[in-house]
């Protein structure tokens, strides 16, 4: 060989830091909120001195711009490519996409970091404009597309899809902000499927085109 053994097992533990350190980073976030994290706690929960995770991230806000990068950007290419590919009817579609999410943010730690958005916008507006053009945006777009098409194969009723993004997302995104807060209280003990199962429907219900074959125009 090359290199002693030593030297390869070194080379593997300095690849893996960076996604220690968002791992590291993404529990504090969660579990403290954005101001209340400070750099060292993250570096003494990934193993790591603090000037190890600074050969990686110069500040707070690039290592939790890489969280966000990290945990849901994939996601959101992952739907596009959906939505580009698939032949699905509308409303399978729409159901996988919701069901994907959920699973994807919903059921997984990075489900913290838009209740910590929500929380801390205003104090870090820097932060709240990342997340929006990378995250929320791009989100609206997608789902966006997926209703786009539901009009246009007479599947959904004619409507505004860049008006109708904001709803279908609110219950979900209410869940998700209950899920990370209200929940440690009991406040609802309905099962997350119920819930997902029945907002889904109702959603559909108001997107399908009128079974009589009524399709009024947007005004």
């Amino acid at each position: 060989m090359n290199c002693p053994i030593k030297e390869l097992r070194w080379r593997r533990r300095k690849e893996a830091r960076p996604s220690e350190l968002t791992a590291a980073a993404l529990d504090l976030f969660v579990e403290k909120g954005y101001a209340a994290t400070r750099l060292e706690e993250v570096a003494a929960r990934a193993g790591v001195s603090k000037g190890t995770l600074y050969l990686y991230f110069d500040s707070k806000e690039a290592l939790f711009k890489a969280v966000v990068r990290e945990g849901l950007v994939p996601l959101l290419e992952e739907g596009e490519t959906l939505v580009a590919q698939s032949n699905a009817p509308a409303d399978e579609l729409f159901r996988a996409i919701v069901a994907r999410w959920w699973e994807a943010v919903g059921d997984s730690p990075i489900g913290g970091i838009p209740k910590l958005i929500f929380a801390e916008a205003r104090n870090f507006p820097e932060i709240a404009r990342f997340y929006a053009e990378e995250v929320i945006e791009r989100g609206k777009r997608l789902m966006a597309a997926a209703l786009r098409r539901g009009i246009e194969s007479g599947e959904f009723r004619p409507f505004d899809p860049e008006v109708m993004v904001h709803i279908v997302f609110a219950p979900l995104m209410m869940r998700l902000i209950w899920k990370h807060s209200l929940d440690c209280c009991g406040v609802t003990d309905v099962p997350i499927d119920a819930y997902l199962r029945e907002s889904t429907e109702l959603m559909l219900r108001g997107l399908r085109r009128d079974p009589c074959g009524t399709r009024s125009e947007v005004p």
